[in-house]
């Protein structure tokens, strides 16, 4: 099976040496039998046509959804388009808030602030400590989606649309070392340091991060493209 990554972002430069986002989705996806093909949209790189790759993983970035940026309005018509030829997509942090919003619900710089580091989400009836690193988040979901997890600071945490779309807002692709570095290199100065501070403390506790990459595997297996 074919997954298509739809990068929106870069990671710092201080960063890359360990990869880049493309990088940690396909890592995190390794062993479930897939091939990948990354398409920079962030610099207008986009596929052909949504039947390109038989599903679709859309990444974080530093942009705002709600944003004024050339990729942004074609992304949301692709996403539409895919959810319209039946063609899976999965999405991660910005993927997340730019499925939503592309289906009709809402984005916004979170009034509440920041989330960063392992976090604590209820997914159904189980907790899972995943790594966040937003302020921007879905405020009101699309009409017909389906809340899957949340938390007391992020209410759609993780959303479902049926067999077509499944989305989450924390980060299973980036593991603690990772989030270090965002807050040495893109956190200082942007994020409260008492935020930042208290994130570092947290970075000793294990994340479930594996337990998500096992559930965006499976949905993009389950959810086949049309004929």
């Amino acid at each position: 099976m074919k997954i298509g990554i739809l990068q929106t972002g870069y990671a710092p430069d201080a960063l890359k040496a360990e990869g880049d986002y493309p990088d940690m989705f396909e890592s995190m996806l390794a062993g479930h039998g897939f091939t990948f093909q990354t398409y920079r949209v962030v610099d207008m790189e986009f596929p052909a046509s949504v039947h390109e790759c038989d599903g679709w993983v859309i990444t974080g970035s530093k942009h705002g959804a709600y944003e004024d940026h050339p990729f942004i309005p074609p992304l949301e018509q692709f996403i539409r388009d895919a959810f319209a030829a039946q063609v899976p997509v999965a999405g991660v942090c910005f993927g997340h808030q730019i499925m939503a919003q592309a289906l009709g619900g809402k984005v916004e710089k979170f009034a509440g602030g920041w989330s960063t580091g392992p976090t604590e989400y209820r997914f159904g009836d189980e907790t899972l400590r995943l790594n966040a690193w937003h302020q921007d988040q879905v405020t009101v979901p699309p009409p017909g989606a389906t809340t899957l997890a949340s938390s007391p600071f992020c209410k759609y945490a993780a959303l479902a649309y049926g067999k077509t779309g499944w989305s989450v807002q924390p980060h299973p692709e980036y593991d603690n070392t990772f989030i270090q570095g965002l807050i040495d290199h893109r956190g200082r100065g942007v994020v409260p340091d008492a935020l930042l501070d208290d994130a570092e403390r947290r970075l000793a506790l294990p994340t479930d991060s594996a337990r998500i990459a096992e559930q965006i595997a499976r949905f993009l297996k389950a959810a086949q493209p049309a004929a």
